[in-house]
C-alpha cells in the first residue's frame, strides 16, 4: 500500500504530484519518510532558560503606547516594551510601522525571534495578538524547492500520516527496540513530523539515525561477504624467507606500526580470500616500504604485481624507488599515457608475457589493452583520488586479484567504517624513529616580507623553498594571490640570489616533468606551484613550505601540503600566509600550528567540515542518511556496523524469523539488485 503512487493522499493533485517527485517524491512510502530538516520553537520558556542569540517565543503584556522611529528610506523600527514574569522585554520589529496601530497598552501578545539576552531584547520575526496555543508548539519546517511550499507539505503531510501513517510495518527486531530503548517504528515517524516534546523528537532521530546507520552497513556487510565468497583460491604462497632476507638488508628498521600492517596484508594473501584492505598511514610514516614488500611477496608467490597512482610524476618516482629498491633482482616497468608507440607495445608485451614482474603506472593500467598473465596483487595508492568506476574496472575485467587501498590522507575512523565498511583497515600510526617533526607558524600577509627573507636564509644554507597558492589566473570570484602573479614577483625579488620555477595544473606532463626535475636537481631553489604538489613529490633537500591563502584549505590538504618537506635529515618548517575572516578558518590556523599528527588532523576536520568534502562529494562513495550525522551520530555507527556483522556473518538475516523486515527490506533494495552494491 506504501508503495503506490502519492496522489493517492488526500490533497495531491496532478500539478502538486509533479512538483512533489522534484523532491523525490512519488510514492506514498517517499512522503512519509521526507522528513523536516529542522523545528520552529514556539514552545514558551521561563525567561531564566532562554539561550542568548537563539530564536525564542515569548508572551508578555504591551506596556504603554509602541514607539515608532523611521530611518533611511521607507525604513522603520517598532519598539514595543513587554511586561513578561515580573521583567520589561523590549520587543523590536523593522518595517512593520502598521503594527503600532493594532497594539494598545494591556493588549497580550506572542512574538518570535532571536534573543539578545544582555539587552533582555527579542528582535521579532513573527508576532501574534493574543495567547500562543497550547497545542503543538514545535512546529516542523521541511526543505522544499521548485513550486512546493512548506506549507503545502505540512497539510499533505498530515493527510499521509493520519491515513496511512499506521500502516507503516516495523523492520528491527524487538530485542533491538528493547535492548537501544528505542521508539517503535510508528511511534518514531509520528514524532518526527508532529514532535510532542523535544525529547520524543530525540528518540525518534536516534531510532530513525540506527536505522539508516544499519541498513547501510548490512549492505556493506553483504558486500563483503559476497566478494569473500565469490573470489576463492586466490591464496598466495610467498617465500617467507625470502622476504625476512630482503627486510634485514633494509637501510633502515621497520616501526612496529609497519610490521602489524604488513603482517595484516600477508596473513589476507595468504588466506584463499581476496584481500580488500585499506592501509592508512600519515605521509612519511613508510608506506611505501609495506607496499614494496607486499609488492615482493606476490612475485614469490609467481604472480605478477602492480602500484596504481593517481599522477604520472608520482608514478615515475615510485618506478625509480622501486627500481632502486629491487636492483637487477625484478624487471619492474612503467606504463603511463605519456608511454606511446613503439615503448607502449614493448612494456604491454613484457606485462602480457609475464616478463614484468611489477608493473608502476597511473589509471593507463586498466585499459582493455593491458593483459596480466597472472595479476596477484593490486595496490592503489591515493585511493580516493580514483572514482568508483576506475575502482570497479578491475573486476569488470574479470581479474580477481588481491587489492590493497592506500591513503596518505588519515581518514578518521568514523568515515573509514562507513566508506571503506566493505574494506579491513590497517594503520601505520607511528613516525619512523628520527624523524624531526616539521614547525608549523602561521603569519599574516603583512609579515610576507619577513617570509621571504627567512626563504633566502634557508637557500643560502643550501635547502630548497615551495611556494604553494590555490589559483592558477584570476578569478572574479575569490580574491586570490595567483601562482603566475606570484611567481612573477618572487622572479623580481630574488633576481640574481636563486632561481624560481613555476609548475601548476595546465602545464603539459613533459614541462611538469622538466620543472620537477630541475628542482629535484636543485637547479631551482624555489618553486612556486598549485597544489599539485601536494601528493607524493619527494624531494628532501626542500625544507621550506610556504602555503598563500592557507584559509582556503581544508586541514587534511594542508597537513599533505606540510608533508612535501621534512623529507631529509634538517629540520622542517611549514609558514601558512593567511587572513582568515571567519572562525572556521582561524580555528584551521591554530590547529594546524598544534598538531602534526595527521589523524587527530583529520578528526578536527570531519568535525569542522563534515563528511561531504572530505574527499570531495563526486568521488567520497559517502552516502546521504537523512536523519544520521556520522562524525556527532560515531556511537551508533559503529553499534549498526557490529550489529550488522553478527547479523550477516551468523547467518540471521534469512534464518531468523525476527529478521524477516529487514531482509524484505534488504531483499528488494540489494539482495535482487546487486548493481546497488558497486
Amino acid at each position: 500500500m506504501l508503495n503506490e503512487s502519492v496522489k493517492n493522499v488526500k490533497g495531491v493533485g496532478d500539478k502538486l504530484y509533479e512538483d512533489l517527485t522534484g523532491l523525490g517524491i512519488k510514492t506514498i512510502n517517499d512522503l512519509l519518510f521526507y522528513f523536516p530538516n529542522r523545528y520552529d520553537n514556539y514552545e514558551i520558556k521561563p525567561l531564566s532558560e532562554l539561550v542568548h542569540d537563539e530564536k525564542v517565543t515569548i508572551e508578555g503584556e504591551v506596556i504603554g503606547d509602541p514607539s515608532l522611529t523611521f530611518f533611511g528610506r521607507k525604513k522603520s523600527r517598532l519598539v514595543i516594551n513587554l511586561q513578561v514574569e515580573h521583567m520589561v522585554v523590549k520587543a523590536v520589529m523593522f518595517n512593520r510601522a502598521f503594527a503600532k496601530k493594532q497594539m494598545h497598552g494591556g493588549d497580550v501578545i506572542t512574538v518570535t525571534g532571536k534573543w539578545d539576552q544582555h539587552r533582555l531584547q527579542i528582535t521579532v520575526s513573527n508576532y501574534k495578538k493574543g495567547r500562543a496555543k497550547s497545542e503543538d508548539p514545535i512546529q516542523p519546517v521541511y526543505p522544499t524547492k521548485g513550486n512546493v511550499t512548506s506549507k503545502q507539505l505540512k497539510k499533505v503531510m498530515l493527510n499521509a500520516v493520519n491515513e496511512f501513517g499506521s500502516k507503516v510495518e516495523e523492520i528491527l527486531p524487538k530485542s533491538y527496540l528493547q535492548n537501544y530503548k528505542l521508539p517503535s517504528r510508528k511511534e518514531a515517524l509520528k514524532q518526527m513530523h508532529y514532535p510532542s516534546s523535544f525529547k520524543q523528537l530525540k528518540h525518534a532521530k536516534r531510532r530513525f539515525t540506527y536505522e539508516e546507520f544499519l541498513l547501510f552497513q548490512l549492505k556493506m556487510q553483504l558486500l563483503r561477504k559476497r566478494n569473500r565468497e565469490s573470489t576463492m583460491g586466490n591464496s598466495q604462497d610467498y617465500d617467507s624467507g625470502r622476504l625476512e632476507s630482503f627486510i634485514k638488508g633494509l637501510s633502515f628498521e621497520l616501526t612496529n606500526a609497519q610490521q602489524r600492517s604488513l603482517a595484516e596484508i600477508l596473513k589476507d594473501m595468504k588466506s584463499p580470500y581476496r584481500m580488500n584492505r585499506l592501509l592508512q598511514g600519515d605521509v612519511g610514516s613508510g608506506k611505501t616500504a609495506v607496499a614494496a614488500i607486499s609488492l615482493l611477496a606476490s612475485t614469490t608467490a609467481h604472480k605478477q604485481g602492480a602500484l596504481m597512482v593517481p599522477t604520472e610524476i608520482l608514478a615515475e618516482q615510485h618506478y625509480q624507488s622501486l627500481t632502486e629498491l629491487f636492483g637487477e633482482s625484478l624487471d619492474v616497468v612503467l606504463l603511463t599515457g605519456s608511454i606511446k608507440g613503439k615503448k607502449r607495445k614493448e612494456v604491454l608485451a613484457t606485462i602480457e608475457s609475464g616478463q614484468a614482474d611489477i608493473v608502476v603506472g597511473t589509471h593507463a593500467l586498466i585499459q582493455d589493452e593491458v593483459v596480466f598473465r597472472a595479476l596477484g596483487l593490486v595496490i592503489v595508492d591515493e585511493q580516493h583520488r580514483f572514482g568508483v568506476e576506475q575502482r570497479k574496472t578491475l573486476r569488470d575485467k574479470g581479474i580477481y586479484p588481491d587489492v590493497l587501498f592506500m591513503t596518505a590522507t588519515p581518514i578518521p575512523r568514523t568515515l573509514a567504517i562507513t566508506s571503506f565498511g566493505d574494506m579491513d583497515v590497517s594503520q601505520i600510526d607511528e613516525m619512523p624513529v628520527g624523524r624531526k617533526a616539521i614547525e608549523t607558524y602561521w603569519v599574516k600577509d603583512n609579515m610576507f616580507d619577513r617570509v621571504l627573507s627567512f626563504i633566502e636564509k634557508e637557500v643560502k644554507a643550501g635547502y630548497q623553498a615551495y611556494v604553494i597558492c590555490p589559483l592558477i589566473e584570476e578569478s572574479d570570484k575569490l580574491d586570490i594571490q595567483n601562482a603566475v602573479d606570484l611567481f612573477n614577483q618572487l622572479q623580481f625579488h630574488f633576481q640574481n640570489k636563486m632561481h624560481v620555477g613555476l609548475m601548476h595544473g595546465r602545464l603539459h606532463t613533459t614541462e611538469k616533468d622538466e620543472v620537477m626535475k630541475k628542482f629535484s636537481d636543485n637547479e631551482i631553489q624555489v618553486l612556486v606551484s598549485t597544489t599539485v604538489v601536494e601528493v607524493g613529490v619527494n624531494v628532501p633537500n626542500a625544507t621550506v613550505m610556504v602555503i598563500y591563502d592557507a584559509e582556503r584549505f581544508g586541514l587534511s590538504q594542508l597537513h599533505q601540503l606540510r608533508g612535501r618537506v621534512g623529507r631529509g635529515e634538517a629540520q622542517s618548517y611549514c609558514i601558512l600566509v593567511a587572513d582568515p575572516k571567519g572562525e572556521v578558518g582561524k580555528e584551521r590556523m591554530r590547529i594546524m600550528t598544534e598538531t602534526t599528527n595527521g589523524f587527530e588532523l583529520s578528526e578536527q576536520d570531519l568535525q569542522l567540515r563534515g563528511p561531504g568534502d572530505f574527499f570531495g562529494k563526486k568521488q567520497s562513495g559517502l552516502p546521504e542518511f537523512k536523519v544520521g550525522d556520522m562524525v556527532h551520530d560515531y556511537r551508533a555507527l559503529e553499534t549498526a556496523r557490529n550489529d550488522a556483522q553478527t547479523i550477516i556473518y551468523s547467518n540471521s538475516l534469512e534464518a531468523d524469523p525476527s529478521y524477516q523486515f529487514l531482509y524484505k527490506v534488504l531483499k528488494e533494495e540489494v539482495i535482487d539488485n546487486p548493481d546497488t552494491l558497486d
